[in-house]
């Protein structure tokens, strides 16, 4: 069956759809890569901004949502004080304690 006859028969309320959908064979959805439950959601940006945070999760060698929802969690544990950084984070700081730039 077509796309055009499918859509003819959904529209017509019959019951072939029903019985096509029957005769299918069953498709194994993809396993989740976390056993976390997650959602997605839509965030809008400013395409400078994006392209920035794009930049920021390939020099990572990340993934932009993975890069946003780490910076996501970051703000949210720094509102409850429960802040946890990245031992590369704390050399970087101190390093730069340690050599201050030039201002």
């Amino acid at each position: 069956m077509n796309r055009h006859d499918a859509i003819k028969q959904f529209h017509g309320g019959g019951d072939r759809i029903a019985d096509l959908i029957d005769e299918s064979q069953a498709v194994g959805l993809p396993t989740p890569d976390t056993e976390t439950p997650m959602i997605s959601r839509s965030v809008r940006l400013p395409l400078e901004t994006y392209e920035r945070v794009r930049a920021a999760a390939d020099a990572r060698g990340i993934g932009v949502t993975t890069l946003m929802r780490q910076w996501i969690e970051a703000g949210l544990a720094d509102l409850d004080d429960s802040a946890t950084v990245s031992l590369a984070d704390v050399r970087r700081a101190i390093a730069s304690l340690a050599h201050p730039s030039a201002a």
